[in-house]
This record gives C-alpha cells, sequence and structure tokens, in this order.
C-alpha cells in the first residue's frame, strides 16, 4: 500500500479559547452557507418583477450558488489540506461575506448571477474546513456531540432559509424588497472575521517550494474532477427547466466520461507515490466509503422531500383542480418546524442511546425513513389537515436524525489526523452533490406527474424517496459490518 505524503507538515497551534467557542464560529459560517441554498427560492417571484429577469435568468440566479458550491467543494478541501484549514476558512468567509454585499446591492441580473457564483466558491473554501475542525478538535463522546451539532445545522439551515426568506421578503425591510435576502449575511460574516482569527488553531504549513505546493494540490486530479462536478451539476439543475435538452445528456455523459478520466488520474497518482484528491487509502478507511454513499442516498432523497413539499404547499390553481395548498411562502415554511425540531432534537441527543446500538442506528432508522415518507405522501395525496402533515413531518425527522450524526461519526472513526480534510470534503462533497440530485430527480418525478394532481404526484414522488431510503439502508448495514470488524 501506498503511503500518503503531504507536501508540507503544518505546525498546529491549539485554539487559545474553549473548544465550544471555536464550534460556535465555524458551524455559523456552515449555516449562512447552507442558508443561502434554499433562502432565494421564496424571494424568486419579487426577483423576477423588480429585475425584470427572464425565467432562465432567474433559475441561475437560484441555482448558480449551488452549481458553484458543488462543483467546487472537493477543490475547497484539498486547498485546505494544502495551504491550512484556518486560511481556506477565513478566505472563504470573506469572499461569501463580500459576495453577499455584492448581491444585495446588484444594480442588475447579470451582476447578480455572478456575484451568486462567487458566493458559492466562497462557501466551497469554507465549508470543508468545518468538518476537519471537528475531527482534530473533539474526540470520542465530545466529537459525537459536535457531528451531531453540525448535522442540526444542517437540517435546519435548509428550512430556516424558506422561513428567513419569507420573513424579509414580507418585511420589505426601508423598502429594500428582496435585497435583505443577501444583505443578512453581511453584518454576521464581519463579525466571524473579527472573532473567529482567534479562535481557529494555526495550522498554516511550513515554509516550501511552489514547485511542492502545486504537487500537493493534485493540480490533474483537480483539472478532472471540478469541470466533471461542472458538466453534470449544470444540466441536472437547469434540465427541467429547459425541458431536458439534448445539451443537457451530452453535458452528464461527458461528466461521466471525466469521472472516469479522474479515478484513472488519482490511481496513478498514488501509484507514483503522489497525494491523489481521494486516494485508495482513503478509500479503504473502515466506513468512509458506505458512509459516503449511505449520506449520498440519504440528502438525495431528503433534498428532494424538502423541493416537493414546498411546491406542493405552495401550489395553487382553478378551483377543484388539485394543484396544492396554496399557502404562502412563509406559511409554507413555518409547515417544516416541526420536521426540523424533531430531526435536531435527535441529532444532538443519539449519543445518549447505549454505545452498543450506535453503529446499528442508521441501519434500524433508514426503514422507519421510507415508512415516515409514505406516510407523508398519503396525507398530501388525500389532502389531510395541517396537523396530520406536521405529524408526518415529525415522523421523517426523528430517524434522520438518528441515522444521519452516527453515519457521519462511523465514517470519520477510523480517518488518521492528516487525511482529515480529504474525509471531510469527500463527506461534504456528496452531501451536497446529493441535495442538487435530490432536487433534479424528485422535482422533476413531482412536476412531470403534477398534471395528474399534486396529491398524486406527491404520492409517486414519495415512493421514490422511500426507495432511495431503503437503498441507504443496504449501505447503512455495510458501514456497520465493517466498522464492527474494525
Amino acid at each position: 500500500m501506498t503511503t500518503l505524503t503531504t507536501p508540507a507538515t503544518p505546525t498546529t497551534t491549539p485554539p487559545r479559547t474553549r473548544p465550544a467557542l471555536l464550534l460556535t464560529a465555524v458551524l455559523t459560517g456552515q449555516f449562512m452557507a447552507l442558508l443561502d441554498v434554499s433562502v432565494v427560492n421564496v424571494a424568486g417571484p419579487t426577483l423576477r418583477t423588480d429585475l425584470h429577469a427572464t425565467g432562465s435568468a432567474l433559475q441561475l440566479i437560484v441555482s448558480g450558488y449551488t452549481i458553484a458550491y458543488a462543483a467546487l467543494i472537493v477543490t475547497g478541501a484539498r486547498l485546505g489540506r494544502t495551504l491550512g484549514t484556518r486560511r481556506l476558512f477565513l478566505t472563504g468567509l470573506a469572499v461569501f461575506t463580500a459576495a453577499s454585499l455584492a448581491c444585495g446591492l446588484a444594480p442588475g441580473t447579470a451582476t447578480l448571477i455572478t456575484a451568486r457564483a462567487i458566493q458559492g466558491t466562497g462557501a466551497a473554501l469554507m465549508v470543508p474546513q468545518v468538518l476537519v475542525f471537528i475531527q482534530r478538535t473533539f474526540d470520542g463522546t465530545a466529537r459525537a456531540r459536535a457531528l451531531g451539532l453540525y448535522a442540526a445545522v444542517i437540517a435546519g439551515g435548509a428550512v430556516a432559509g424558506q422561513i428567513l426568506g419569507g420573513l424579509l421578503v414580507s418585511a420589505d425591510l426601508f423598502g429594500w424588497s428582496w435585497r435583505p435576502v443577501f444583505l443578512v449575511n453581511v453584518p454576521v460574516g464581519l463579525a466571524l472575521l473579527t472573532l473567529t482569527p482567534r479562535l481557529l488553531p494555526d495550522d498554516t504549513p511550513a515554509p516550501t517550494t511552489t514547485r511542492t505546493r502545486l504537487r500537493g494540490l493534485d493540480l490533474p486530479g483537480l483539472l478532472a474532477v471540478s469541470p466533471a462536478m461542472l458538466l453534470t451539476v449544470v444540466p441536472l439543475v437547469l434540465g427541467h427547466e429547459h425541458g431536458w435538452p439534448l445539451w443537457g445528456w451530452l453535458s452528464m455523459a461527458a461528466g461521466g466520461i471525466l469521472f472516469a478520466v479522474f479515478a484513472r488520474i488519482e490511481h496513478t497518482t498514488e501509484k507514483h507515490g503522489g497525494t491523489p484528491l481521494v486516494s485508495g487509502r482513503l478509500l479503504r478507511t473502515p466506513g468512509v466509503t458506505p458512509a459516503a454513499v449511505t449520506l449520498l442516498l440519504t440528502m438525495t432523497a431528503y433534498a428532494g422531500f424538502l423541493f416537493t413539499l414546498a411546491l406542493y404547499l405552495q401550489g395553487t390553481g382553478p378551483a377543484g383542480h388539485d394543484n396544492g395548498r396554496g399557502y404562502t411562502a412563509l406559511h409554507a415554511g413555518l409547515v417544516f418546524v416541526s420536521g426540523a425540531a424533531a430531526f435536531a432534537l435527535v441529532s444532538l441527543n443519539w449519543q445518549k442511546i447505549p454505545a452498543r446500538f450506535h453503529a446499528l442506528l442508521p441501519a434500524l432508522a433508514m426503514p422507519i425513513v421510507a415508512a415516515a415518507y409514505l406516510a407523508l405522501g398519503w396525507a398530501q395525496h388525500e389532502h389531510a389537515n395541517q396537523a396530520v402533515v406536521m405529524a408526518a413531518l415529525a415522523a421523517v425527522g426523528i430517524p434522520l436524525g438518528a441515522a444521519y450524526s452516527p453515519v457521519m461519526a462511523l465514517g470519520l472513526r477510523k480517518v488518521p489526523p492528516g487525511d482529515a480534510p480529504d474525509a471531510g470534503g469527500l463527506l461534504a462533497t456528496v452531501t451536497q452533490f446529493g441535495q442538487v440530485l435530490g432536487v433534479a430527480v424528485f422535482g422533476s418525478l413531482y412536476l412531470g406527474q403534477a398534471g395528474n394532481g399534486a396529491g398524486h404526484a406527491a404520492w409517486i414522488t414519495a415512493l421514490g424517496m422511500a426507495a432511495a431510503s431503503l437503498a441507504a439502508t443496504a449501505s447503512a448495514a455495510v458501514l456497520h459490518h465493517g466498522t464492527r470488524r474494525a
């Protein structure tokens, strides 16, 4: 087996404050990044009116952030390993904050689309470092609690974005219409930029040559995987808007070819003693690969669930037609609170269950998640009242909370500290890619069936989400078996 080498050995200085403050700071940055995935959704109609945006421009405003975020997150993870996680977190936070200001002040659609892409780039530099800080700062039970908070932030960020977006647009602060949706990040970002340099450990690599640093970046791998992600993500995000044109299928095929090229490059790089982005050593670490597969499937179903339920709740149409509930954006966002609260509560407390059951939790919880999706689909199909829908949402959130954090903990349990940046980048990448995939796949499934009624579309979509959850059960069982043997 080839030994993984690093281009420079970082000198890590322990944080000068309590780890709890460090965790609060990095999770706040993570929360902002996740918030901006969904916060713009509810501002869409106002943006269209104020900026006279076309449908395609509006789609790029909403999705440009996600495209840049998903395509560059692997690059952000490797840059953190090569240049230092502290430096990359602060750089990403600064870029994200500045781009948020540019979004809020944008005079037109072209400026806003560009600023959103830059905002996503900042998030891609910042977010992969969060798991690295958790991996390096916490051990044992403390790490499990930290990962529980991390999972709660992921669940809460997606829902809070819809609620906060609805609140800010409805409030029309200072007559600024949609602009506070972006400007709200600026004071938070500036506060973090002031405080976090005192909290984060200094892991700046020792001085080295430019050639050594470039070798540590694995430039051939980056030049293959970043375009591969972009070629795959762009048609997934924009395909339905444009009726799944030929260019989208060709783009995804090219992305698949580049992923195969990337795999070959990584194998060759490791074989010759280099530092690949995703090493065979990392993938062979007990728990990493099945955890990545479980997270991908889980987040695909979860993102599809959030997106399609929002469509159902806000759907309107002529009297007598089954087009949804006609809720306002704010009302629809508030409906999600029960599921998010249940997810967060369980994510923060699952470690209180006896330790001998921890490895089993994901495999036991995912079939319950599948059943909960089916119950929610039934509630939508039967036009159940809001109390029943919120109860079904809680039934989704409880087992998801019992599955997500343990998967993260098990996937990272055997990862050496030197591989923490790459492991964090890998798990963050599959999580983000799962979100894009869920919106594309289940959003298309729902909209394709909507002509038969929103309740029917919701039921068919719930069947698909349940199937994805059952597939996650199988990979969670492999995760349990592998980590138990290890």
